[in-house]
């Protein structure tokens, strides 16, 4: 449906620089003659502006301006890249992407929190996951078909912008819901209900995004070691790495089609802290394997496990508050910790060797399984505490 497809489309495009950060370093390299380091601070540096505003347009897009932060966002995203794309003087170039990069903050909040609009977070989730997935690996494929410079880059991220800004009009907007009475015990017959309470949802909106932010550094930091922790472990190839990452792409897919047949028959809590144990399991094997068949495949098994973790994150919060107060922070708050997950992960092995960084990194997934179950259930109850108004009709996944 429309509503779904704009949703969709505007969060690709809010999150395309993390999944083309390597094609816009050699870009950058190729539009200013710097060395790859200058050039990786440039796109930590948009990725980081992209995270910022979207934690910062948050609020707007959980309430009446949806719409508008979708749209300027989008705006300031086509010029910013395009300006890269298309001229070649090097205070352009910055300037461009560092606004690109502010510009897709506004679709990832916005998106982000239209995803609260549809009466099923769950399989919408699954649905969002599937989107990304597909339409990114296409475009990744596609594009080192031809040289990595700005025009076949940032403009790609500039065209998918504009593309999807003729789509914002079909973005829900807030607020979806009325919020139902709560059962108050106790109380007499004339007064048995009152609002369902307001510090709840709060403490467990900030609780999650906390469990969010960690659980998403662990995971980019494996992500991130993963080449040079397989290559020096196990003798993994460049050959074999490419497996790995498109495999785990693949994974990635399968694991949101389950999510979205499953749906929410099998409840939000459980499933959530066992996938984060599991996936904790599997992070710390891949520490101590030595085969690079066995790399590959643990390494597909852990990626499938976290892509459908990451969409129970995301349903969990489009559940808490269905005007998506928390969906639109939370995809912002996962950019933070994917643009400095490189540092971070390389910092670990070098204090802790591989074995001792794939054991942190397992503690922590089971340390962060309890916040996250709890959160979870919260979120259950909370969304059942809630009744579609009039213009969430016709949202529904």
């Amino acid at each position: 449906m429309p509503s779904a497809a704009a949703t969709f489309g505007i969060g690709i495009a809010g999150y395309l620089g993390v999944n083309l950060s390597p094609y816009m370093i050699a870009a950058a390299q190729s539009a200013l003659g710097v060395d790859v380091l200058t050039a990786s601070w440039l796109v930590t540096g948009t990725l980081l502006l992209t995270a910022v505003t979207g934690l910062a347009t948050a609020r707007l897009s959980a309430g009446p301006h949806r719409v508008l932060v979708a749209r300027v966002g989008l705006v300031l995203a086509a010029v910013g890249f395009g300006a890269a794309a298309l001229v070649p003087a090097p205070a352009v170039v910055v300037a461009g992407l560092l606004l690109g990069g502010i510009g897709a903050g506004g679709a990832v909040s916005s998106s982000g929190a239209a995803l609260a609009a549809f009466i099923d977070p769950d399989r919408v989730a699954g649905f969002n996951g599937l989107a990304n997935r597909a339409i990114v690996t296409v475009i990744l494929a596609l594009i080192p078909l031809v040289p990595l410079v700005p025009i076949s880059v940032f403009g790609t991220l500039a065209l998918f912008a504009l593309v999807v800004l003729f789509m914002s009009a079909w973005l829900p907007s807030a607020p979806v819901v009325e919020h139902a009475a709560v059962p108050v015990a106790g109380a007499a017959a004339s007064d048995a209900v009152a609002r369902r309470p307001h510090r709840v949802e709060t403490i467990a909106g900030f609780a999650l995004l906390g469990t969010f932010a960690f659980w998403a550094v662990s995971e980019d930091s494996l992500w991130a070691m993963a080449g040079v922790m397989g290559a020096d472990q196990a003798g993994l190839t460049p050959e074999g790495l490419g497996i790995a990452l498109s495999g785990a792409t693949a994974g990635g897919i399968v694991g949101a089609v389950l999510l979205m047949v499953v749906g929410n028959r099998l409840g939000r809590a459980v499933p959530l802290a066992m996938l984060l144990a599991i996936g904790g399991v599997l992070k710390i094997v891949e520490g101590f394997v030595t085969d690079p068949t066995a790399f590959i495949v643990v390494f597909i098994a852990w990626n499938t496990i976290y892509a459908i973790a990451f969409l129970y994150f995301v349903s969990t919060a489009a559940a808490l508050d269905a005007d998506g107060r928390w969906s639109g922070p939370l995809l912002a708050v996962y950019l933070v910790g994917s643009a400095l997950t490189p540092v971070i992960g390389a910092a670990l092995v070098e204090s802790f060797g591989y074995q001792g960084f794939v054991v942190v990194l397992g503690v922590a997934s089971f340390v962060l399984a309890v916040p996250a179950f709890l959160v979870a259930r919260i979120s259950s109850r909370l969304q059942r505490t809630e009744e579609p108004a009039a213009v969430a009709e016709g949202v529904a996944a």
